[in-house]
């Protein structure tokens, strides 16, 4: 642990797809990029104190896979001298961008299933990873090239508007997701939110604002399924508070547990999606909390651990129900004669066949979990879609004062669902790519990140 003057610096890179590549966010749709609505950035914080160095990565994308979050890494380390163990690669889960990598298959490869002439099926779009992987290598690069002392503040606020528990337990018992608005049929809402908005801020010797980041829990769906690109309201928030705070300040999100959690109010008759609102009140939130920041001790360490996950493997049953199905339709079964959309159950079908086949080649899933401490700051970094349940145990019984979270961190790995959710089902706990772990998994991450988060705050 060093307690010596912290420097920090910051970068910014466009990393906006061209016209034609794919969107991410769906299941088996073709959705070419036909528009561009806002730019996408990818967004470096290196921190260092006493010559050791840290790296927050923050990207405006879908997914980041293993393998290019490795090379990410690799690459780093190779050109700037960077611990890899040290990189943070954290996607804020946008559904109006591209992923970097594939994402539908557990070896992105081998394609499997997918036919070679629909690449889009597997999730990336091999045109668009090296625009990604040079952009974020050239906002590390401007990050460290603007190194320099700071001072740093963190606070926090609350903000019920603008999130909400997309799972609703139906008058059956069953859970549903993404429920019509104000269905009579649902019961209650399944679980909670984390209202928190939280703000750190990096600031120099000048007085200038060097960067800040931003803490809140919502998937960005703004967009889906559409065929145009967008920041959604993660890219409106950063520049609602960077406009606030001028100056070059670079200003990231990193977005929490939100499994389970995305922008729609299914309560509220009249609910307009709108992300440049949602951006608007986050940063109204977020400017009542920089008027009482509290400072935070030049005190940088952390933690890097592997845990080793049972992945999930699909029943005997699930397996042999997939095998028939794709021997009646070893091609794609199309919803539209314009081959633009497959039926899910297909593509469920695939991921079942190539999750079996992977699970007995390895059964177990290598699942990295990153914790920093930063004063009496932490944030804790974990790959995958966790449910929010588990945030809200984190935050409560972490010794630090403020604890922020990044999901979606350095791999992907699909939805960690509460055992609750698995016993009442619903799409987000599906066997396949978007849900391959034991339901002990969720327990098993909050269980490791506390005990990292106590080795960090009694040493």
């Amino acid at each position: 642990m060093s307690q010596d003057k912290l420097r920090a610096g910051a970068g910014i890179a466009d990393i906006t797809p061209t016209l034609g590549m794919q969107i991410a966010g769906d299941i088996g749709r073709y959705r070419p990029v036909e528009e561009i609505r806002d730019p996408l950035f990818a967004k470096a914080l290196v921190i260092e104190s006493g010559g050791r160095r840290v790296v927050w990565l923050s990207l405006d994308l879908l997914v980041v896979t293993r393998k290019w979050a490795d090379e990410i890494k690799r690459r780093a380390a190779a050109r700037y001298g960077l611990d890899p163990t040290t990189i943070m690669v954290h996607v804020v889960q946008n559904h109006a961008a591209p992923s970097l990598g594939h994402f539908f298959v557990c070896n992105e490869d081998d394609q499997g299933l997918f036919p070679s002439e629909y690449p889009w099926l597997l999730g990336g779009d091999d045109r668009y990873n090296p625009i990604a992987f040079d952009g974020v290598l050239a906002a590390i690069g401007q990050a460290l090239d603007t190194l320099q002392p700071v001072t740093v503040q963190v606070g926090r606020g609350v903000d019920g508007r603008v999130a909400f528990n997309r799972r609703f337990i139906m008058r059956d018992g069953t859970a549903r997701t993404h429920p019509p608005l104000c269905d009579p049929h649902i019961l209650q809402c399944e679980g909670p939110i984390d209202p928190e908005v939280g703000v750190l801020t990096f600031t120099g010797a000048d007085g200038r604002p060097v960067a800040a980041v931003l803490h809140h829990t919502c998937h960005p769906v703004h967009g889906y399924p559409e065929r145009w690109v967008s920041a959604g309201w993660p890219g409106a928030w950063c520049a609602g508070v960077r406009a606030a705070l001028g100056g070059d300040c670079v200003v990231m999100l990193v977005n929490g547990f939100c499994g389970n959690i995305y922008q729609c109010n299914h309560l509220d008759p009249h609910y307009h999606d709108d992300y440049q609102e949602m951006g608007r009140k986050l940063t109204e939130t977020a400017l009542m909390v920089l008027d009482r920041l509290e400072p935070v001790a030049p005190v940088l360490a952390w933690r890097t651990r592997s845990l080793q996950i049972p992945l999930r493997a699909p029943t005997a049953d699930e397996v042999a129900d997939a095998r028939h199905l794709l021997a009646q339709y070893p091609a794609p079964m199309w919803t539209d004669a314009t081959n633009t959309a497959v039926q899910w159950d297909w593509v469920y079908a695939v991921n079942r066949i190539d999750l079996d086949a992977y699970v007995r080649q390895s059964p177990v899933f290598d699942y990295p979990i990153q914790v920093f401490r930063l004063g009496h700051t932490a944030l804790v970094s974990v790959p995958g879609e966790p449910f929010v349940e588990e945030q809200l145990r984190i935050k409560l019984a972490s010794p630090a004062a403020y604890t922020f979270t990044a999901h979606m961190s350095n791999t992907y790995v699909g939805y960690l669902p509460t055992k609750a959710a698995f016993q009442r089902g619903g799409y987000e706990t599906h066997t396949g790519a978007g849900s391959k772990l034991t339901p002990e998994a969720l327990t098993m991450v909050g269980d490791a990140a506390l005990a990292m988060l106590g080795e960090l705050f009694d040493a």
